[in-house]
């Protein structure tokens, strides 16, 4: 199987890329410099000269705060480079997979989200990963929808990064305490994406590392397992304004992918373990 990645200088991305090497897929990653997705004819062209069997989206404007004032670039990105990777997947017969987001929910409540709930974007840049999910339904049958939040892997920056620098300089710090929802490991996500592709058991899904918890406890729990003395003081949302609205409730219900043969990602307790070893590994 011939899989092109966009994205693929992003967390995602990389380790999709890695993976589909393991299973001896033909990997085709993809960056903005190799691939330029908000410009149609060139989508057009690179997809008709790779013909991809499948293509896995992972390429988004994710700056979500940046988002509110440069509206027009988060738009171009995650709904015109979409649309335009879509049609040219279907142009070839390439299965398309689009990566979307938590955010795509207002975030209100205390039940995670089902994949049927009424999508209901606060802040511009889940509109935008929105509207990316609509053109794909509209144009494509052979798809998935991947719904991920708190994304962390090698290849990037993310909370437990963040989180381990200012530990360096720091010995206390305020975490959010009152936004619930699930840490997605990449390396994890990236095996359940490549067994999806090798279905047809197409639709909507979400997909996190098993279990909920705040921002506050999951900083708590990166410093206890990466043996760093740092205080977590739990604040609420109001106390730490942010441009764009963050989802309280980012809860996602998993239980398609198990009614679909799909096995569900390993607790992000243990996937949090597994990836601050392998930093450590690097460090060393």
């Amino acid at each position: 199987m011939k899989i092109l990645v966009t994205g693929y200088s992003g967390q995602l991305g990389h380790d999709v890329v890695l993976e589909g090497k393991k299973r001896g897929f033909e990997m085709i990653g993809v960056g903005h410099k190799e691939l330029d997705i908000t410009q149609e004819e060139q989508v057009q062209n690179y997809i008709h000269t790779v013909k991809p069997d499948a293509v896995i989206h992972c390429a988004a404007y994710t700056a979500v705060d940046n988002a509110e004032d440069d509206k027009e670039t988060c738009f171009d990105v995650n709904v015109n480079g979409t649309n335009y990777l879509a049609a040219a997947a279907k142009s070839v017969d390439a299965k398309f997979t689009y990566i979307s987001t938590d955010y795509v929910f207002e975030g209100t409540g205390t039940e995670p989200f089902t994949e049927e709930d009424a999508a209901k974007p606060v802040g511009y840049y889940g509109v935008t990963k929105y509207e990316g999910e609509k053109a794909v339904q509209s144009l494509l049958d052979k798809y998935f929808i991947v719904r991920i939040s708190w994304v962390f892997g090698i290849n990037g920056n993310n909370f437990i990064k963040t989180m381990l620098r200012l530990a360096e300089t720091r010995d206390e710090l305020n975490v959010v305490g009152d936004q619930y929802g699930s840490p997605t490991y990449t390396f994890d996500l990236a095996k359940l994406l490549l067994d999806m592709v090798e279905t047809e058991k197409y639709g909507v899904y979400h997909a996190s590392n098993e279990g909920f918890t705040t921002w506050a406890d999951f900083a708590k729990e990166i410093f206890e397992v990466a043996g760093k003395a740092v205080k977590v003081n739990s604040i609420t949302t109001e106390e730490y304004p942010t441009k764009a609205v963050r989802p309280k409730n980012s809860r996602m219900s998993k239980d398609k992918l198990e009614e679909n043969g799909f096995t569900r990602l390993p607790a992000w307790q243990d996937a949090l373990k597994r990836y601050i070893a392998e930093l450590q590994e690097e460090v060393n």
